[in-house]
């Protein structure tokens, strides 16, 4: 049933429906609008719209449907709702009854739909920040890989001057972090939470609309109604973003598809992303970066687009806005896919030493150095530069590189050149003449590449607050301990006692929501275990669980813990954070007692690991990579 059929004493047209209807694309805010929601639900209790009982029931029934959109997104598509407000309300009444008609009251599907915008922008825009310093790191790798390789640089694709590979990875690399700068900016100015400003005036409710951008992970509520229901900016910011930084990555595809050509043959790309002929079975064609060069112009019509909706529209909400999701998802969907190739062709990339430098000493591209020798010698430059001019002609038509001629020949443009010319014109000391700032001489690539990895070394890019468990966090941390206990992961623990183990945990944040836990268990002086450790479902892959484990462990050492084990079925996670197999005839028998208790299918599967505090460091390290 439409959310606003009461005024209505005829049912659209069916072709007006499936026009006026946005299911089809905004399923994908499936998730937002259920955290919304339960947000929605508490503000509602604090203002005495819903009383306890009711809020739990209604959160409790969100809960369960997050959970099975999580598992299965492609459900939402078999309604026939009109919007994924619709949609997610439906389910609601579905569950509770009359009680979920309660849930909309004081809100509009104008603030509603703005606030699962911006929430759906942040995440992605976390996750793209992600693949940006993917591609960096992979750009960084393999500058100091082919620190030492000679490259021709280009103007106007004629050989200028030689270049380094790593110096052109470096060039790239300086764009990206350009990329990540916009991305990073952007995030801040979309940090503002429009619930709770209603259809366009506001709501009739007393709410606490900084609280409840908090609960929601925003820095703050929106200042004005009227904008922040009409507001877009930030979808036309992230648009902007994707399309300067599809930009520099087609610039680099088109750099990569002409080394890779066999008029250059600087390189060869990685049989994992290229494809070959139907006809011809010689060919390997680089078809990952020529579509990344095709698929930039799908993102900067979505950014012209959505420009063109905005452009003229009076406030506040108007349907035309509707139009601000199809662009905005596919240009984001093309940058982060795109991204994410041009970090795999990047990875097994392969560079002919002996290729580029061969082309970087043809092409006269010392010719400079030839002319700063002149000026060395008391020549003005213009001078130089012409008698450089006419020296390239002779050596053309000689067909010989400049420092193929002889003395006497020089002799014949200029008195002033000698022996002391030649070690001028190598590869090696035009490069190492280049001590400026920002130069190509081996100091300054090597300058260049350690602040890079300084710069990516100091990132926190995770988004993710590791913190102290509060009692406020019990309810988060009962719903992940027990939903892995069920899967045979954990022990199965209970209100009362995780209650009282509360100092014990630790908790993982994201955008206000609880999305993970762990805890250390003291048996006693110098023993402890890590216990409970969990990330919701939903939120795995993030590096929540290492960060989680890390701060453990730091705990236990100012503890001054002496053994740290695990019991898990994932012996494999912990190894790589610096945990050790251990057998568990080692373990003390409290603790065999306690796992006892627990009986489980799964039981037999559990491996008993132990930090080894003389390897701690190998933790500290993975962490800073990770």
């Amino acid at each position: 049933m439409a959310l606003w059929g009461g005024r209505f004493s005829q049912a659209a047209d069916v072709k007006f429906k499936l026009f006026n209807d946005s299911l089809k694309f905004d399923y994908r805010l499936a998730e937002q609008d259920i955290i919304g929601s339960i947000a929605w639900s508490k503000a509602l209790l604090a203002v005495n719209v819903l009383t306890t009982d009711e809020q739990v029931s209604i959160e409790n029934s969100l809960n369960e449907l997050l959970l099975s959109v999580q598992a299965n997104p492609q459900q939402v598509l078999q309604s026939d709702a009109e919007d994924i407000h619709s949609w997610v309300e439906g389910q609601l009444i579905n569950k509770v009854g009359d009680l979920g008609k309660k849930l909309h009251t004081g809100r509009s599907r104008n603030d509603q739909v703005a606030t699962d915008l911006k929430l759906w922008c942040k995440k992605t825009a976390k996750e793209l920040i992600v693949h940006l310093d993917t591609l960096e790191a992979k750009l960084i790798e393999l500058a100091r890989i082919h620190q030492a390789v000679v490259l021709p640089g280009y103007t106007h694709l004629q050989r200028a001057q030689p270049v380094t590979f790593s110096h052109w990875c470096l060039a790239y690399l300086e764009m990206l972090e350009r990329d990540h700068s916009r991305l990073e900016g952007c995030l801040d100015r979309m940090d503002t939470c429009p619930l709770g400003s209603g259809a366009l005036a506001g709501t009739g409710y007393p709410m606490d609309r900084t609280a409840l951008a908090h609960s929601l992970g925003f820095k703050r509520a929106t200042r004005n109604s009227l904008d922040s229901v009409s507001d877009r900016d930030h979808v036309v910011e992230l648009m902007s973003c994707a399309t300067l930084s599809m930009v520099h990555l087609s610039r680099m595809a088109e750099d990569l598809i002409f080394y890779n050509s066999g008029e250059s043959a600087f390189i060869e790309m990685s049989d994992l992303v290229t494809s070959g002929s139907s006809l011809m079975p010689q060919k390997k064609n680089p078809d990952a970066m020529e579509l990344i060069r095709g698929k930039s112009g799908r993102v900067f019509g979505s950014l012209a687009g959505m420009l063109m909706t905005l452009k003229a529209l009076p406030l506040a909400y108007n349907k035309d806005m509707q139009e601000d999701k199809e662009g905005l998802f596919d240009a984001l969907d093309t940058w982060g896919d795109c991204l994410e190739m041009a970090a795999m062709a990047l990875t097994d990339l392969k560079v002919n030493e002996e290729r580029t430098k061969e082309a970087a000493q043809g092409g006269y591209s010392n010719a400079t150095e030839l002319a700063d020798y002149l000026v060395a010698k008391g020549i003005p430059f213009r001078e130089a530069h012409h008698i450089v001019g006419v020296a390239v002609v002779a050596a053309i038509e000689k067909g010989v590189p400049l420092e193929d001629l002889s003395v006497a020949e020089f002799k014949q443009f200029s008195d002033v050149i000698e022996e002391d010319v030649y070690p001028t014109l190598t590869l090696g000391a035009t490069l190492a003449a280049r001590t400026a700032l920002g130069g190509v001489s081996p100091q300054q690539v090597e300058f260049a590449l350690t602040a890079a990895e300084e710069r990516l070394a100091k990132r926190d890019t995770s988004g993710v607050t590791i913190r102290p468990a509060s009692s406020a966090d019990l309810e988060s941390i009962e719903f992940i301990v027990n939903h892995w206990a069920k899967e045979g992961e954990n022990l199965p623990r209970d209100k009362s006692d995780l209650e009282q183990s509360m100092s014990e945990f630790v908790v993982s944040e994201l955008d206000g929501k609880i999305t993970g836990c762990g805890s250390v268990h003291v048996y006693d002086t110098g023993l402890a275990e890590i216990r409970s450790l969990g990330v919701a479902p939903g939120f795995e892959g993030r590096g929540q669980g290492s960060a989680i484990v890390e701060l453990l462990v730091k705990r236990a050492e100012k503890m001054e813990i002496k053994r740290l084990f695990v019991l898990t079925r994932m012996p494999d996670f912990f190894m790589n954070l610096g945990f050790s197999p251990e057998s568990k005839t080692t373990m003390p028998e409290k603790v065999l007692k306690d796992c006892a208790m627990f009986v489980s299918q799964h039981a037999s599967d559990e491996r008993a690991l132990e930090l080894n505090y003389k390897t701690s460091m190998l933790l500290h390290k993975a962490m800073s990579k990770g």
